[in-house]
């Protein structure tokens, strides 16, 4: 076990590893950890991940970016227990990192993480299981949460209360995101639908059975719906069915990417769409439908992207997945080095 994991990744928990059973035990853990979420503090100098053991732990980029930095500032300034099973998503406001588990979500000062205090500011209880994704609606500052229970639900952030429940969706829900022009709710599920709800109103506006388009369908991989993006008239959307660029105005595909395996994030970049799922790389794709390149990465399968763009001197792209480490790009077109979990 030794061998694997190599001292140098050792020497911080050696001290507290009594017996060859907990050594094994920790061996095991790292082995098969596994990364499903990401968040950039507001002032963008620090970077909370999430786990399947329900871990947090929270980096410095301040410090691993640093032209003296050194292999212990790739390690977390702070790793707790968040919740009993594993973190599904991670979402930062202007003063909170909000965490998502089964059934419940805590939310974190920020101010006390960066002093490395991992204090409980608040925690809601619901019958959700499997919270996999938070965004925030700008337009008001609400919370909407998707999960297991196949409903959207939003939050008033002010008060903490949920004002209402979208329905519609007929099996888990993996992804959300928010157009902000059109005020937008996006949604994307098990089911294979990506629903479009008017955020004003809570009401429907389109569904999309992405698996039905012949060109988009994958049967092999199913129908579900696990990343999506929107940016102007634009969405991404990819799981089962081919990662494709759809026009929202006419409500079809435009590109269609062959990326294979199933893809879980993807992202608009200037002229390029970024994409991870299934496979050591991170893909750059062009509009029209090209796969410009693939960039290798540590873990062999992947689960979270995400850009750091709130300002130059920590401008990143960070990338986890099926792996204790954390592949850290400054350049997005090779990785720099890794953050350890």
């Amino acid at each position: 076990e030794i061998g694997i994991l190599g001292f140098h990744e050792l020497y911080a928990k050696i001290i507290s590893i009594k017996t060859i059973k907990d050594l094994k035990y920790f061996s095991w853990c790292l082995l098969h950890m596994s990364v499903f979420s990401q968040s950039f503090s507001p002032c963008g100098r620090f970077l909370a991940a999430g786990n399947n053991y329900g871990e947090i732990a929270l980096f410095s980029l301040s410090a691993a970016l640093s032209p003296d930095a050194s292999e212990g500032s790739q390690k977390p300034i702070l790793n707790f227990t968040a919740h009993d099973g594993p973190v599904f998503s991670l979402l930062s406001t202007d003063t909170h990192l909000l965490s998502a588990g089964n059934g419940e979500i805590s939310a974190w000062s920020w101010a006390e993480l960066i002093k490395k205090v991992s204090q409980l500011f608040s925690k809601c209880i619901l019958e959700i299981p499997e919270i996999n994704a938070m965004i925030i609606n700008p337009k008001d500052n609400s919370l909407i949460v998707g999960g297991g229970d196949n409903n959207i639900h939003i939050m008033d952030m002010e008060t903490g209360i949920f004002k209402s429940v979208l329905k519609g969706h007929t099996d888990y829900i993996h992804c959300l995101c928010f157009k902000e022009r059109e005020e937008e709710i996006l949604s994307g599920g098990e089911d294979g639908a990506v629903r479009i709800w008017d955020s004003r109103t809570n009401r429907p506006v389109h569904c999309i059975e992405v698996f039905k388009y012949e060109e988009c369908a994958r049967p092999q991989f199913g129908k579900w719906i696990s990343c999506l993006a929107t940016d102007s008239d634009w969405m991404l959307c990819g799981g089962g069915p081919s990662l494709s660029l759809w026009h929202l105005r006419s409500m079809s595909p435009t590109s269609v990417f062959p990326l294979p395996g199933c893809q879980r994030e993807a992202v608009f970049h200037q002229d390029l769409i970024m994409s991870v799922g299934e496979g050591p790389y991170v893909s750059h794709c062009l509009h029209g439908g090209t796969v410009k390149a693939q960039i290798p990465c540590t873990p062999s399968s992947l689960n979270t992207l995400a850009l750091n763009l709130k300002n130059t001197e920590h401008r990143v792209m960070t990338v986890g997945g099926s792996s204790h480490q954390i592949d850290v790009f400054t350049n997005f077109s090779y990785r720099a080095f890794s953050l350890s979990f």
